[in-house]
């Protein structure tokens, strides 16, 4: 067991970050100040972030402690079948890569978006 954690923000997550989410703020702090604490934004899951609130890309990209994930070859034809490609770029970041042998956990603050769907979740509701 490894005390590595690997958390993937949703496109909800992202805007409850700008809403004052108390959660999605500690996360964002932790992966910050704690090592092996490593959070990602897929970038289509930012662009839709961004559409619902403006401003959001930009402050989550500038954050430290957070990575964005770049829409690469593999990942837009992973992700070109789906109806949402936010939900789908997020779905993809948390599959198991070299990187994370565990994949990843999605934070969201719309579990039941991910009921059907082979992921883990963080429920980010307050």
């Amino acid at each position: 067991m490894t005390d590595t954690l690997h958390i993937v923000l949703d496109d909800t997550a992202m805007t409850a970050a700008g809403q004052g989410n108390v959660l999605t703020s500690r996360l964002i702090h932790r992966a910050h100040v704690e090592p092996g604490w490593f959070l990602y934004a897929p970038a289509c899951a930012l662009v839709e972030a961004d559409r619902t609130r403006p401003g959001t890309a930009e402050h989550l990209a500038s954050l430290p402690g957070v990575t964005v994930l770049d829409l690469d070859l593999a990942a837009a034809l992973a992700i070109a079948q789906q109806q949402t490609w936010a939900t789908a770029h997020s779905q993809y970041a948390a599959q198991p890569t070299a990187d994370r042998p565990d994949g990843a956990v999605i934070a969201t603050t719309a579990p039941h978006r991910w009921a059907s769907k082979p992921v883990r979740v963080l429920d980010l509701t307050p």
